[in-house]
């Protein structure tokens, strides 16, 4: 038998045997893309959509299992490449299993998560404000001194040297301030984002647990 061939059959049982785990597994959910690339959660995978690669889901929504795609059979003929994909897929599903944990244990709901947001905000827009306010202190001794050494130079005095390091001193510590309200300002944006990425989340674990429910109750009323 030819390698390529070898490669196409191996390629095919591995779909085959990723369809029967994508449908065998009753107590899960799984999450997949459809055609249009939209998230679907359902309690099992089209055929069509195996190959694509899925999540497996509990009870409660979290991640247990990233199914990584199947390889065409010129991808195949990589001996490295499906080792690598499944390397991916294992750290993958460690993170998405660690971020659902930690999203299931810490948080109650989406306004809970809202609420942590509004706080952790708040908490560094104050902060920021009083940065703001000590480099208008800053700002001002500095005015105050140039001021000074404008009218002594007027005067047709020299300007003292324990004048000039202080206006030296005043502008290192506003520039160093500047940066620190940059920085706090960028870190504003980082946590505005990951707390918004932890709302998206759990909507995704309340829309899995909604739909267990529904399933469970369709079953029920079948019975």
């Amino acid at each position: 038998m030819k390698r390529p061939v070898l490669m196409q059959l191996v390629g095919a049982a591995l779909f085959t045997c990723l369809v029967a785990q994508a449908t065998a597994q009753g107590g899960n959910l799984y999450r997949y893309r459809n055609d249009q690339d939209v998230v679907v959660v359902d309690d099992s995978v089209p055929p069509e959509f195996v190959a694509r690669g899925y999540e497996v889901l509990n009870e409660r929504g979290a991640v247990i299992r990233v199914v990584p795609r199947v390889l065409t059979p010129e991808e195949l003929a990589d001996a490295t490449l499906q080792t690598r994909l499944e390397e991916a897929a294992a750290r993958e599903e460690q993170r998405l299993r660690k971020w659902d944990q930690t999203l299931l244990l810490r948080y109650s709901s989406i306004e809970d998560i809202e609420a942590h947001r509004d706080r952790a905000l708040a908490d560094l827009r104050l902060r920021v404000g009083i940065l703001k306010s000590n480099r208008r202190n800053f700002k001002q001794q500095i005015e105050n001194y140039q001021s000074q050494a404008a009218d002594l130079e007027r005067r047709g005095y020299e300007v003292d040297e324990a004048r000039l390091k202080a206006i030296a001193s005043l502008q290192k510590e506003l520039a160093a301030t500047d940066r620190q309200i940059a920085d706090r300002n960028v870190e504003v944006e980082e946590v505005r984002a990951s707390f918004e990425a932890d709302i998206e989340r759990f909507k995704m674990l309340e829309e899995a647990v909604r739909l267990r429910r529904e399933l469970s109750s369709r079953a029920a009323q079948a019975d």
